[in-house]
């Protein structure tokens, strides 16, 4: 019972992370280039303890076909781009993680 916690320990512990208004705009512009060519059709955007991410679905019911996700202090970099369980790239650079949907992704169901 004589174990102290101070509030300003625990709210530092848990960090926000976030998206800017950069890093939103780079990904809405994608995100509305891929639903006008009837690829994707829905998108959330989740917040977790020390990372967000953008999930891109193909129908809303389902798991989301793409994941970028922005986690500081990494070793691999803060961006990393997930189809389900697979990492498909990862980086410190938002624009050369995106790059990767510059090519024709194609998800195999199998």
């Amino acid at each position: 019972m004589s174990n102290l916690y101070r509030l300003a320990d625990q709210k530092a512990r848990r960090r926000i992370v976030s998206f800017d208004r950069r890093e939103l705009t780079r990904m809405l512009n994608l995100y509305s280039m891929r639903v006008a060519s009837g690829e994707w059709r829905d998108y959330a955007i989740d917040f977790r303890p020390g990372m967000a991410i953008f999930s891109i679905f193909r129908h809303t019911a389902e798991q989301p076909v793409f994941a970028i996700a922005k986690v500081p202090g990494t070793a691999q970099g803060a961006y990393m781009v997930y189809n389900g369980p697979r990492k498909l790239a990862h980086g410190d650079n938002l624009e050369d993680v995106l790059a990767i949907f510059d090519r024709k992704l194609r998800v195999l169901l199998g």
